[in-house]
Formats: structure tokens, sequence, C-alpha cells
């Protein structure tokens, strides 16, 4: 019997062993990797930050700042172990360096290669948090500049690392840049407030502001006069004779009782063309002597008299250039008017109220005059009528599963399958013929659909991201980032419970289906299997237990090694990059599936990793489903001996532990015709022992 205390004890160091995930770079070692023109700084006191800097003329201005994904954002990868990037990003935001420093993703440690995932990492740069980074079709590259939409190349048969990559690069990068560069916050554009598109009823100017869709402030000179008082500054500005500065509207255009209202059906249209979804888009009118340009605006630039304010976080305004007509009244016809847009990644959210202010600066002295400025707010809320309030969402992995959702429910449908035909065999088995091709087909789908297609291979590599999660105490998010590995080993802790560790390694598993298929065809080309004496297959099948007990063990102590201990699973190679690998490992799987050939499944009897620990925690299996007869084991020995796994005792005890629940002893115990048995009962029965004749002298 197989000795679960190393496995326990293995596990138990798992709550006394922790360490903390941290930057591991330094000022000397930054430096080095930055463009020789950029010059690190020290440190940031009170953020994990090196602020970088560019020589200007004689001028040294600061350029932005480098720093270390994992001290801001340390999201478990699919190993369980966090990416660690370096970032650079300028004062705008737009990244100049990504630089992987450190991962631990199996499927590009020996698999696909690093290239791939450098590559990847590469696309960001001259990339900016401002623009909604996509993973996807890189169709709309070349996009004008301003685009809130970009689209990067993923990898295949690496989704998740890189999409959960994406999301360690823009969660630091947008926890710096909202500290250090002051950025808006940022929001999720699936949890803010979405514009009503069903509330349009014809409105005049009048109507919309009484319906508080327009806004408006009247600044005079007065006000400007009063603001200024005690500054100094001895150059009013002229004003009207009534006393006006500037008369400002705001209106949100997005709004179809604003937009379709102020704009004509072809405007309305040219509008939700010109900007991308999730953007936003301002109307802004001045009447009066002041406006919010200046002289030296040009169209599609940021206005310099106007800013925009949410939540105290400053978000973006920038001229949408858009020249259509406009339904204003006559006394603002000839008036400054101008659309401006506001990104979707700046997280806005039109049911929080904005904080528009115009600027005034004046000038004080000649020679080296001194700036100052006034501030004149217009608070500008969209009544609650044109909004609604989306269910909180997190695209991080519930977009994934959505994406996905076709595939769960073909694995759905499949699993449920299972669960019918191994709780309600007696169909299935009531004939070898039927058995035969019901299991067949089966493992072809697992191969083929759950294994290559949906890339649904368990492995020891799912159990070690856990074990070095809870080390570095992360929570295990991170899995749900694969919906299929989640979808599988949830069935799989079910059927642990009700029948053990049989109804993934015998049904479920990618190479294990591969391995039994392969020697289906050995056996069809006439190869004859080696059966290994008893004694020898239970040592060897001791093996295993080890093996995982190792894996686990270094899984504690030791991240980096465990990622080369989970390479004596074959899956990766044979399964997950459908043996587009280096040759060792290619032929290390070709090597066990060709032995299978000859030694019934033997990786999966004598070295699985992941079946030792399915063998374990199947311990607590709650069901003795294989029925017996007194008679199995004494005298009968028929189901033993057609045991492929050899999972059947000579006394006629099932070894659930090693048992793959293939069905075979289930179909030969209710076989009239294969039982020993039930054969020897037909006899009596059809056959009954009559009394020997009289011999002479007898008795009549």
């Amino acid at each position: 019997m197989p000795r679960p205390w190393v496995f326990w004890v293995a596990t138990m160091l798992i709550c006394l062993a922790g360490h903390a995930e941290a930057g591991v770079m330094t000022r000397a070692e930054i430096q080095k990797a930055l463009p020789s023109s950029l010059t690190v700084g020290e440190r940031d006191a009170q953020l994990p930050v090196w602020p970088i800097f560019r020589q200007d003329a004689t001028e040294t201005v600061l350029a932005g700042y480098v720093f270390e994904s994992i001290d801001f954002a340390p999201i478990p990868g699919f190993s369980g172990t966090p990416f660690n990037l370096l970032v650079a990003l300028d004062a705008k935001g737009t990244f100049l360096e990504v630089r992987v420093l450190s991962h631990h993703e199996p499927v590009f440690l020996e698999g696909l290669g690093e290239a791939p995932l450098i590559r990847f990492a590469d696309q960001y740069q001259g990339l900016s948090l401002r623009q909604n980074i996509k993973i996807g079709s890189n169709a709309n590259r070349g996009e004008e500049s301003g685009s809130a939409n970009v689209y990067i190349d993923g990898v295949a048969k690496a989704t998740a690392s890189v999409r959960i990559l994406n999301q360690s690069l823009l969660s630091s990068g947008l926890r710096v840049a909202r500290a250090r560069l002051g950025f808006a916050a940022a929001q999720d554009p699936d949890r803010v407030a979405r514009v009503r598109q069903d509330s349009y009823a014809p409105m005049d100017w009048e109507a919309l502001r009484e319906a508080g869709l327009v806004r408006h402030v009247r600044i005079t000179q007065d006000m400007v006069e009063k603001a200024f008082d005690g500054s100094g500054v001895e150059l009013p500005v002229a004003g009207h004779e009534d006393d006006s500065f500037c008369d400002l509207y705001i209106a949100y255009l997005n709004a179809p009782p604003v937009g379709r209202n102020l704009l004509s059906d072809a405007g309305w249209k040219h509008l939700l063309g010109r900007i991308d979804e999730g953007d936003h888009a301002f109307l802004v009118i001045a009447a009066g002597p002041y406006s919010f340009v200046g002289d030296r605006f040009v169209r599609g630039a940021v206005p310099d008299r106007l800013t925009l304010k949410q939540n105290e976080l400053p978000l973006e305004l920038r001229d949408l250039d858009l020249d259509e007509p406009l339904d204003l009244p006559a006394s603002l016809r000839g008036a400054d008017a101008k659309v401006f847009r506001v990104i979707g990644p700046a997280g806005l959210d039109p049911a929080q109220a904005l904080d528009f202010a115009l600027r005034v600066t004046r000038d004080k002295g000649i020679v080296y005059p001194e700036h100052i400025a006034r501030s004149f707010a217009l608070p500008y809320r969209l009544p609650a009528s044109q909004v609604t309030i989306p269910a909180s969402t997190d695209k991080g992995w519930q977009g994934i599963w959505r994406a996905r959702a076709a595939e769960l429910a073909v694995l759905a449908a499949a699993l449920v399958l299972l669960a019918l035909v191994l709780a309600r065999p007696k169909w299935i088995v009531a004939t070898p013929a039927r058995l035969a091709r019901f299991r067949t087909g089966y493992l072809v789908f697992t191969l083929v659909f759950i294994g290559w297609f949906a890339q649904g291979q368990l492995s020891i590599v799912n159990i070690t991201a856990v074990v070095q999660a809870l080390v570095a105490g992360r929570d295990l998010g991170f899995l749900l980032y694969d919906p299929m590995t989640v979808a599988l080993w949830a069935f799989v802790a079910l059927t642990l419970l009700a029948w053990g560790r049989g109804t993934f390694c015998g049904w479920l598993c990618p190479f294990g289906a591969l391995q039994e298929l392969v020697a289906q065809l050995a056996r069809s080309a006439g190869i004859r299997r080696i059966r290994l004496h008893r004694e020898l297959d239970a040592k060897l099948k001791r093996l295993k237990y080890a093996v995982l007990a190792v894996i686990v063990g270094l899984a504690v102590v030791s991240p980096a090694w465990s990622d080369r201990a989970v390479e004596v699973e074959p899956f990766k190679t044979a399964i997950t990059l459908g043996f587009v690998r280096s040759w060792p490992f290619v032929l290390w799987a070709a090597g066990w599936l060709l032995a299978g050939a000859f030694v019934y499944k033997g990786f999966c009897r004598y070295l699985c990793p992941l079946g030792a620990g399915l063998g374990l925690l199947g311990r607590v299996r709650l069901l003795r489903w294989i029925p017996r007869r007194r008679e199995c084991g004494t005298p009968c020995q028929t189901c033993r001996h057609r045991c492929e796994y050899q999972a059947i005792r000579p006394g006629g005890a099932i070894v659930y532990e090693e048992c793959f629940q293939c069905l075979d002893c289930v179909a030969i115990h209710d076989s009239p015709q294969r039982c020993a048995p039930l054969i020897a009962r037909e006899r009596e029965r059809v056959i009954p022992i009559r009394p020997l004749p009289a011999t002479a002298g007898s008795k009549a």
C-alpha cells in the first residue's frame, strides 16, 4: 500500500513556509536596462518607483517613472507565481519600456520558449495607458493615434498567461500613473454607468436647460476682478457694456436628448462614428470676450483654459474637430463652440458629478512676468433618468468565461453523460461491443476536444500553482482565467467523493486517453502486452507517490526547481503543445506512448504525480461502487486476470486508488457468459444432479 504520509508532510510545509514578493532590481541594473538618453534618479521615498530624467537643452526634465510590476500588482500567473515586469512610463502615461524580468509560466519555460513572450511584451512600447489595450485581432493597427482601442496580438496556446501579463502591466501602470502622473481613476469601462439610448424626446434649447441637460454659468467682469483682488495684477480685462466676461455652457452630447436635438441626423451619426465605444463627447460654448481656448489653440488639441475633474482626478479633454451645424438659439449663434472628447479608459462615469473649470490667467510684471491664475467652476451632472448602473463585473476573468460559453456547454453535456453512465452502467456494460464502442468514442472526445481543442489537460502544475500561491499568501483567483480547467476540477472533486480517482484518470485525462488509444492500435497490430508480476507492479506503483512528494516539496521551497520537476509529465508536450517542442521533450512523451503499447498505460500507473495526488485525495471516496460476490477471489480470478491495471487483489478486493473505472470488471460481473460464478449457477439450473442408478442387490 502506498504511504501517504510523505505527501501530507510535504503539504504541511505549506503552513510553515512563506516569502514576500518584492522587486529585485537595483538602480544600477535599471540604468543598464534603459536607453542611455535616460537617467535614473533616486528611488521614491513613498512608492517603489524610480524617476527617470532626460536632458532638454540645458535643463534636466522629468521623463517619467520606472518600476517593477510585482510591487504594485503581484497577480499570480497560470503557475501561481506572479509575472515581474520592468515598466517605464513617460510623463503622459506612454510605455517607454516593458521587459519581462521573471515568470514561471510552464508554456513559455520549456514549451513555446520565451521568444513569443518577449515579442508579446514588446508590443506595448509606444502604447498609452489612456488607450483601451485589447488582446486579439491586430486589424485595427494604423488607426488614428487618438483612438481608445488598440489591439495587440496574443500568443496561441498561452491565452491565460498573456491575459494575466496584460492585467499585471495595466494594473501596476495605472497605480503609478494615478499616484505620480495625476491620472484619473481609470475605472473599468464595464463598471461605470451607461447612458440610456431610449431616452430621446424632442426638446428645444430652453427645455434642455430646464431638464438639467445643458448647464450654464455666467462669469462677469466684476467676478473676475474680485477673484484677482489683492493679487497685485493691474491689467483688467475689457468687458462688454453689460459687464459680461464669459457665458459658459456645457452639454453632454452622448445623451440622445442632447445630441439628437442639437445635431442634425447626419451630424448625430457623424458624432457616433467619430468616437469609440465608451468615449464621451461634450459640447462647450462660450459667449463673451473671453473663451475657453486661447489664440494659439489648434484643432485637435487640448484646451488651454478649460479643465475637467471627477473625484478630484483630472480628465483630459481633447478637441474632436467636429464641424457640424448646431441648433442653437439666436443669441449663441456665432459663439465659440467646440466638441471635446474624453476617452473611455480615462474612467469618466457619466452618473457622477463632473467639475469643469474655466481658467483665467494674468501676468504680473513685464520682463519676467509671473503668471497668476484663477479658476471659475461649472459643475455638471447628468440627470439620473439618463443613465443606468450596470451590475458589477470583472472582465479580468468573467469575459473569458463568456467567450468560452459554447465550449463549456459542450463540456458540461459530456460530463453529465459520463456521470449518468458511471452511476447507472448496466445498459452500457450489457455487451462487450457496446462498452468498447462507447469507451473508445469517449476517449477520442477527451483527446481531441478536451485536450487538443479546449486545452483542458489537468496537470500537476495546477496543484503546484495552488501550493505556491498559498505559500506566498496570495488568493487563488488566477485559476479563474482558465475556465475549462476550473470546470474539470469541479467535476473531478465531486467524482473523487463518489468514485475516487478513476473517473478522471480513466475517462477525462487527454494524455491517458492517448495512451489507451495507442494501446488499442498496438493490440490491433498483434503486439502482445507485457503483464508485470504482481509484486513488481505493486512496487512500481509506489514510485509516483515519491515523485509527487518531491514536486510538492520543491513547490514550497524552490518554485524554479518545481517548474523543472513538473516536466516529468509529458502532458504539455503531447497535449498542450501538440509535440511542437524541442526533441528531448518529444522523445520523453513519445517514449511513454511507445512503452504503453507493451506495458498498459505505464506512465499513468507508475509515474504520474497527478494520478498519485488524486489517488490520495480519492481515499475520501464514499462508495464501494464496484459490485462483488463472495466467489470473487475465492475461487474466481477472472476479473483479476482481465484487469489491465492490476487493481484487483488475489482475494478479490478492489484497490480503488489504482482503479481507472474502465467498467471491464463490472461488465464481467453482470455477464452470464463471462462471470464464472454465474456460469456455474446456470449449469446447475439447466443440468440438475441426478441420483446414481441402483446396483444389483440393492433394495428397490
